[in-house]
């Protein structure tokens, strides 16, 4: 994690949601993963806007449709396809340490 106190601040301030659903979260919440929930999902993806680009959200928010495609993205051998899998692997882990319940 390269911004941690700064993705803290943001994430503890209790800034408004934004009023639309990012591509992250509308894929969390059509998601039949146990203990999904709209608080849930909003944390997700604030944690996405916090270290995603929107066209990396949109291809992340993929994953949550089709699992494999993550397994591919991750043993490919194109640079930015692992270029794109440390930044999601960023993501991943501001995620599990402000999302916990």
């Amino acid at each position: 994690m390269r911004r941690p106190i700064a993705i803290a601040a943001v994430l503890l301030s209790g800034a408004a949601p934004a009023a639309q659903a990012g591509p992250i979260e509308r894929a969390c919440l059509s998601s039949d993963r146990p203990g999904i929930s709209r608080a849930v999902c909003g944390c997700i993806q604030q944690a996405a806007d916090l270290t995603l680009s929107t066209r990396d959200q949109r291809m992340a928010a993929n994953f949550f449709r089709d699992p494999h495609k993550a397994q591919e993205m991750r043993t490919s051998d194109r640079r930015s396809d692992a270029e794109f899998w440390e930044r999601y692997r960023s993501f991943g882990e501001t995620a599990e340490v402000f999302c916990r319940n």
